[in-house]
């Protein structure tokens, strides 16, 4: 029988996937899960380690250059034709914005040259799959006067009136554009590329961090879905960036919270499976019958029930009840109580997701997380930002 390693994160690795995929594919997988930083740098450095990478379009910026994955060859992936605009494209309607950062679309094929660009070509970086519009949450009962649902704003993460009760992802790559947006949301600064900002955009950036951090105004910053989760249910924290799972998380407790619509946009993800370069003979074919296994529907259907979208939802339409296709993907109110990626019940009858459809979500999309090209720059001044100290 033959063995996959799959590389990742807790984000889409998940138990239920790899036991599903096993027994519908005949082979013997092994997901090897880290946190974000971990799981890119074991990418970068031992591509001899995996067969497959599960990570984020920004992360192919340092993969890529380092040879660390080969090509993937469209035409060996039967559905490629059904995944939507969004990765191939950029968005969805050419009247939806073009956020900034990495745009998945300009990282997607494998140019002639062998760099990456928009320009279709029969072979891409990633195969797109799940992606997700993030933003923050914050718990409504404990709104500070004068703050409205109605007029929500990244810059409330920097707010005076939620001193002290504020957290923050702490990966640079992802929690400084969070920051960056609420730094600009509040009015302090402006950046003339959010997802790629100079060296002196980012002093400016970090300056600021650094001041409301000696002021004490963060009070913790997480790492991972389960760490983000334990601070919100605490009594302590009122405001902070979130990822989807960590929603459900919040759900399962019954802790009211209220995902925010900031005016200003998302912070937007896409994920994906890239090959290492060392994949080969029948790894390499087990490797493509998994890509393919992605795009067939049922996996699809698992991340809509955490939150997450898929790059051909209509496919997952077939395994998600009308109910919850219509709670996921259409905005509208749970006509049921509806089940999480775990089958336990988890949505109540009559609620509704924050933010809309899944065209209205992802059409309001600020930055795709991104590498800058000032990257390291950032990762130290990100570094002097999280050791201050009131």
């Amino acid at each position: 029988m033959i063995t996959l390693r799959v590389l990742g994160t807790s984000v889409t690795l998940l138990e239920t996937l790899r036991l599903r995929a096993e027994q519908e594919l005949g082979i013997r997988l092994v997901y090897q899960v880290h946190d974000v930083e971990q799981a890119q740098r074991i990418a970068v450095m031992q591509p001899d380690s995996y067969d497959l990478y599960d990570q984020w379009f920004h992360n192919v910026d340092f993969v890529w250059p380092a040879r660390a994955i080969q090509p993937i060859d469209t035409r060996r992936i039967a559905l490629w034709h059904e995944i939507n605009d969004l990765p191939k494209r950029g968005r969805l309607s050419p009247k939806d914005r073009l956020g900034s950062g990495s745009v998945p679309s300009e990282r997607l094929f494998v140019q002639h040259d062998g760099s990456l660009g928009s320009t279709v070509t029969e072979r891409i970086s990633m195969l797109p799959l799940t992606h997700n519009a993030d933003s923050f949450a914050y718990r409504p009962e404990r709104l500070p006067a004068g703050f409205s649902r109605a007029n929500e704003s990244w810059g409330w993460l920097l707010d005076p009136a939620w001193s002290a009760r504020t957290a923050l992802q702490s990966d640079a790559a992802i929690g400084a554009l969070d920051a960056a947006l609420a730094v600009q949301g509040a009015g302090l600064a402006r950046f003339s590329d959010i997802g790629n900002m100079s060296i002196e955009e980012i002093d400016v950036l970090a300056d600021i961090l650094v001041r409301k951090q000696k002021e004490g105004h963060f009070a913790a910053f997480w790492s991972d879905d389960e760490e983000a989760a334990q601070l919100m249910l605490s009594p302590s924290i009122d405001i902070q960036s979130l990822w989807s799972p960590t929603l459900m998380w919040l759900h399962r407790a019954g802790v009211k919270y209220r995902l925010a619509v900031p005016r200003e946009g998302y912070r937007a993800w896409f994920g994906g499976l890239s090959l290492s370069r060392h994949a080969t003979g029948p790894v390499l074919d087990a490797a493509y019958a998994y890509l393919n296994w992605w795009l067939s529907g049922w996996p699809g259907a698992m991340m809509a029930r955490q939150g997450y979208y898929i790059g051909n939802p209509a496919r997952s339409r077939d395994y998600l009840s009308s109910a919850e296709w219509d709670y996921w993907y259409a905005g509208l109110p749970a006509r049921e109580v509806l089940p999480g990626s775990d089958g336990l019940p988890l949505i109540e009858v009559g609620e509704v997701r924050d933010g809309g459809s899944y065209e209205q979500r992802m059409g309001h999309v600020a930055v795709w997380n991104s590498v800058m090209d000032e990257h390291n720059y950032l990762v130290r001044r990100w570094g002097d930002f999280m050791r201050a100290r009131s």
